[in-house]
């Protein structure tokens, strides 16, 4: 299983704080079926900056302590950038780190609260430097779960929707795990990672859910969620199906048929 976002690099963001702690964060993972796992540090989200260059030394050091301990997990590089107003210019000052370090693929970051008005033309904007932009865990942004339609405009518009597995499990409660459903339920949702940051609060619950969604809505599509994220990190085109209208199901309570 890959997982590409995670924070395991210690000491540069919310994620552990020692080489210990991330060593435990791997080795939990590979208890959950993890065999690939992208460190991706938050980046200018008004608290940590974590350039290129720094994140590309980091993974290395931590792909030495996996050889040291035998470990059957490889580490690639990645970025939860939050979205601003400088990320063209990050980008081509080579400060931004594509999903493994060499793919067209980005994570970005929504602020909890709200969707920046200039969010549209900046993923457009990003597109138009052969980026693919995959927005993290927008189930829990407030304003996307008050007008999900807006997350629907901007899959329609090219970009991806990365789901967190914890949202799935309801570690974040009730509330975010059903409009998580909901958008799993509307064609919205093409790859789930677990976001984690350690293994207690914020822990991988990637076999969880998994296993959940496997209940939920069959195997095939929770390999369908899997394989994309092999894709992405092989650097390979993830079509997305055309989101469905949320307003529109709920009306008239039309579900997907997942083949």
């Amino acid at each position: 299983m890959v997982d590409l976002h995670c924070h395991l690099i210690p000491g540069v963001d919310d994620g552990p704080t020692t080489e210990a702690e991330s060593l435990e964060m791997m080795k939990v993972a590979i208890q959950e079926g993890i065999t690939v796992i992208a460190a991706t540090p938050h980046h200018l989200n008004g608290k940590y900056i974590n350039n290129r260059e720094d994140i590309l030394k980091a993974v290395e050091q931590l792909n030495g302590l996996v050889k040291s301990h035998q470990l059957p997990l490889k580490i690639v590089p990645g970025q939860e950038i939050r979205i601003n107003g400088q990320f063209e210019e990050d980008y081509d000052n080579e400060k931004i780190v594509t999903v493994g370090g060499n793919t067209q693929y980005v994570l970005v970051e929504l602020p909890s609260n709200h969707v920046p008005r200039y969010a549209t033309r900046l993923f457009y904007d990003i597109q138009l430097k052969n980026l693919r932009p995959i927005i993290v865990h927008p189930e829990r942004n407030s304003e996307i779960i008050k007008n999900p339609e807006k997350l629907m405009q901007f899959i329609e518009k090219g970009a991806l929707v990365q789901v967190t597995a914890a949202s799935i499990t309801g570690c974040f409660g009730k509330k975010i795990q059903k409009f998580s459903f909901k958008l799993i339920e509307a064609n919205a949702v093409q790859i789930i990672a677990s976001d984690a940051h350690n293994i207690t609060s914020r822990g991988f619950q990637m076999k969880g859910a998994t296993q959940l969604l496997k209940k939920k809505y069959g195997s095939d599509y929770v390999e369908s969620l899997l394989t994309n994220a092999q894709h992405i990190l092989a650097n390979k085109v993830v079509v997305p199906s055309l989101p469905e209208s949320m307003e529109r199901k709920k009306l008239w309570g039309i579900l997907p048929i997942y083949f």
